[in-house]
């Protein structure tokens, strides 16, 4: 599966994975952001495309939601340079890691 960002997905997908331009591996991979947050439409729209995924907020998050890149939608974030860790997709089978 081939997932296309824009530029300003790309960026927030890079920094939910902690791949800032000096890291080569992932070590993270979650946002959050509640409903009026200025990325809160962009991330909204990664999850419709299937690149990310959202999980309700609740008190540890202020009650913002959460969104965690899928392994397709971290693919399309990372540069040919950088790799995934998969510590940071716990509910990938092994059969998805391609």
């Amino acid at each position: 599966m081939s997932i296309e960002l824009t530029d300003t997905q790309r960026g927030l997908a890079r920094h939910a994975l902690g791949l800032d331009g000096s890291r080569r591996v992932s070590y993270r991979n979650h946002f959050v952001a509640g409903i009026g947050h200025d990325d809160y439409a962009h991330w909204a729209a990664m999850v419709e495309i299937g690149a990310a995924t959202r999980r309700k907020g609740n008190a540890l998050t202020g009650g913002d939601d959460v969104f965690y890149l899928t392994w397709a939608g971290a693919n399309a974030a990372k540069r040919k340079n950088e790799r995934l860790d998969i510590e940071d997709f716990p509910d990938l089978r092994k059969s998805e890691r391609r």
